[in-house]
């Protein structure tokens, strides 16, 4: 029998009280955090979708295997396992465990990048561009100009527009170019995806000019449903299948387990060059830790491996894709402007259309995120000129098209009703939104992904 509404592919089996607030309790909250949710203690949220990274549920069987971990300091079986499973549905021969993703950005940057290069790629993501940068090199966005349309409905607004890659090869010359830097789906766009396609297109052109193409594989299996779903020709594929034929089309992934993968902690550095794969392991003893756990405890190890496993299956999958798709439908057919279609991991508020009173030097994104949470103990994160940060040559703060809230959802962890209240919450400000009469302001900046510790005092309109 085919449900009309099926169900999420699991029972509840253990419960995490969570506590609602008053609007008083909140605001006192909010101004201790200085208009900055990040800084919030978890017990002062009543609704948790600032990330999907590493606030997943983990399941029994995951449990069950943490239960064997190894913890060994060398050559651990919890390693292997992970190794294994980790060429068996991604296919990188050489595994190298780190503490997360950015663990593994910043050994890949350590090794590749030296001061001039350039790295293009389908929009910046926070951290990535963080480590190109302090590694000498300049990130250039080569993404489609949909991707910073929001309202375009294009079905993969992460494709990477060739004519725009090509041009650095050509003005500076590919030995300039260490790797094009590849996020499936892209995150900054709202978890907007790359079709095979593309891919295919991106991997023949930099076969041609010797650069190598790594991808950013936190979220791939969200991007194999989409190409399952979308792109004409892949419908009969498996998941597992489209997934193993996105990482064949590259040189390397790094990878988030706490993504896709249902981890609370854990990542990888997956390559296939064998002399770039011992500089690696080389940096990871100095950095995050012996080169067979990389910063993971061997129950970690267990815990990926394991999610890995069920990450692929099919059901799993779309339930994930179709719980956040039914909090963005409610939004859309309530007129709130959010980023269209709707993402694999998030629903993302446009705040340019919700506040445009706010100029953007006076952070709307951030405005409306505060605004949210003390409206309804709702914590997202800005995707905005704040998280773009300012340019390392001149000093000035970027200012991206998209001014973003993103509201991540964990995997497995909230429920149909929640997704509720958070619509409900979001609506009723945007029918308020004429009420929001100030911006935001500095009054500490820091020098690095300023997003999480900044703090802002109220700044009014001009």
């Amino acid at each position: 029998m085919t449900a009309a509404h099926p169900a999420e592919p699991w029972r509840i089996k253990m419960v995490e009280p969570i506590r609602t607030t008053t609007h008083a309790e909140r605001e006192s909250a909010l101004r201790a955090a200085a208009y900055n949710p990040c800084p919030l203690r978890a017990e002062d949220v009543y609704i948790d979708p600032f990330t999907d990274s590493g606030t997943n549920t983990v399941s029994d069987r995951q449990w069950s295997a943490m239960f064997r971990g190894d913890e060994s300091y060398c050559g651990a079986s919890s390693f292997y396992r992970l190794r294994d499973t980790v060429r068996a549905y991604y296919g990188y021969e050489h595994v190298i465990p780190v503490h997360q993703g950015r663990g593994a950005e910043n050994i890949l940057s350590r090794c590749l990048i030296r001061p001039g290069h350039r790295i293009p790629g389908n929009m910046y993501f926070t951290t990535t561009r963080a480590h190109q940068e302090l590694n000498g090199g300049t990130f250039h966005d080569v993404i489609v100009d949909e991707a910073h349309d929001p309202a375009d409905e294009s079905p993969f607004k992460g494709d990477v527009d060739i004519t725009k890659l090509a041009a650095p090869i050509r003005e500076a010359g590919a030995d300039t170019i260490p790797y094009v830097c590849v996020g499936a789906p892209v995150n900054m766009a709202g978890g907007q995806p790359l079709s095979m396609e593309c891919l295919a297109r991106v991997r023949e052109l930099t076969l041609r000019h010797g650069i190598k193409v790594i991808l950013d594989a936190a979220r791939a299996v969200e991007n194999a449903y989409f190409v399952k779903s979308r792109e004409p020709g892949w419908s009969g594929r498996s998941i597992a299948g489209i997934l193993r034929a996105m990482c064949d089309l590259t040189d390397g992934a790094t990878m988030s387990a706490k993504k896709d993968s249902f981890a609370n902690i854990g990542g990888w550095l997956g390559l296939r060059d064998d002399e770039l794969a011992e500089q690696a392991r080389g940096l990871v003893v100095l950095y995050e830790g012996m080169h067979t756990y990389g910063g993971m405890a061997g129950r970690d190890m267990e815990a990926v491996a394991q999610g890995i496993v069920e990450s692929v299956q099919e059901n799993s999958i779309r339930a994930r894709i179709e719980q956040v798709g039914y909090l963005g439908r409610r939004l859309i057919d309530a007129d709130v402007p959010v980023v269209r279609p709707i993402g694999g991991h998030a629903v993302c508020l446009d705040a340019h259309a919700i506040l445009p009173h706010i100029p953007q030097p006076l952070f709307p994104a951030q405005t409306l995120l505060a605004e949210l949470y003390l409206h309804g103990g709702i914590r997202g994160v800005e995707r905005g000129i704040v998280s773009a940060g300012r340019d390392p040559v001149t000093g000035e703060n970027r200012t991206p098209a998209l001014e973003l809230v993103r509201l991540a959802i964990p995997r497995r962890v909230y429920t149909r009703a929640h997704l509720d209240v958070v619509a409900d919450a979001v609506i009723a400000l945007h029918h308020e939104r004429r009420s929001i009469e100030h911006g935001l302001r500095f009054t500490y900046e820091p020098r690095h992904l300023r997003f999480f510790q900044a703090r802002y005092e109220p700044a009014a309109l001009a």
